[in-house]
């Protein structure tokens, strides 16, 4: 079918403009590259800091722990109060039955004095008087010796329960900060990595546009050339089938290749075999 003259001096039109658009390569380096790859995002990096810096930032909380309940550990068993006992001890015992002894030495000499006044002096009676005091004192000594030591013991063995109950207290309260520590650093680096994400994903989606209209741009002479040519084939009454170019998802070598094929089909209609 020949080519109606009405449409001789569009067709060389398109076909100049064919040449001069298909003589020119693609600029593909105008949408593709690094360029259009989204970086670190600076909460990143913080996170990333954060995270290296806090390693171990617990330990010293949990040697303090350990420490701790080591320092418990050494305080059972049966003689664990012997180091909290007074040192003052003995002297305490020494000092309080020296003044029981010489009370009782009064005691003694009063029997004496009593018997003597009843001129019973070295009798029979002073003797039973004197051994039963004798043996009353003794009782009484053994008493408050062993008083004075019960109150030892029970004083350092409360020493030694308490101290062993705030090593305990002291275990948990370093374990906690330890933890705390560690939820607190764990908290912060997610917070900032997750912030730092989001805006990564807001530079990519803005890098992403930017890719988009740099390749619509690239290849806009080539798609204008193909409505031109679908146009010019519809009023030779060819009829076409082109549709507006969508570059968005193909690669740039098939979108041309398609578009320079569909171009190639219309021109060779325009000057098909009737001429």
């Amino acid at each position: 079918m020949a080519l109606p003259d009405y449409l001789q001096d569009t067709a060389k039109d398109f076909a100049k403009q064919l040449t001069a658009t298909t003589s020119v390569p693609i600029n593909t380096g105008t949408f593709t590259g690094r360029q259009f790859v989204a970086g670190e995002d600076p909460m990143q990096t913080q996170a990333i800091n954060l995270a290296s810096q806090g390693v171990g930032s617990y330990q010293p909380f949990l040697t303090a722990a350990q420490g701790a309940v080591s320092q418990q550990a050494g305080l059972t068993g049966p003689q664990a109060f012997q180091q909290f006992m007074s040192p003052f001890q003995q002297q305490v015992i020494d000092t309080t039955l020296s003044d029981f002894d010489r009370q009782a030495s009064m005691g003694r000499q009063g029997i004496r004095d009593q018997a003597f006044t009843a001129g019973a002096f070295g009798g029979g009676r002073e003797g039973v008087q004197m051994a039963e005091y004798d043996s009353n004192n003794l009782r009484n000594r053994a008493s408050l010796l062993a008083s004075l030591q019960q109150q030892g013991f029970t004083q350092a063995n409360q020493l030694a329960q308490n101290a062993f109950q705030q090593q305990g207290n002291l275990a948990s309260q370093q374990m906690g900060l330890s933890n705390f520590q560690r939820g607190s650093l764990g908290q912060d680096v997610s917070a900032l990595g997750n912030l730092g994400a989001f805006r990564q994903g807001l530079t990519q989606s803005q890098l992403q546009a930017d890719a988009q209209a740099a390749r619509t741009g690239a290849y806009e002479p080539v798609g204008r050339l193909d409505q031109y040519g679908a146009g010019l084939g519809r009023l030779a009454g060819f009829g076409s089938t082109a549709q507006p170019m969508d570059t968005g998802g193909a690669s740039p070598f098939a979108t041309g290749l398609s578009t320079a094929t569909g171009i190639a089909g219309i021109f060779g209609k325009l000057y098909g075999s009737g001429r």
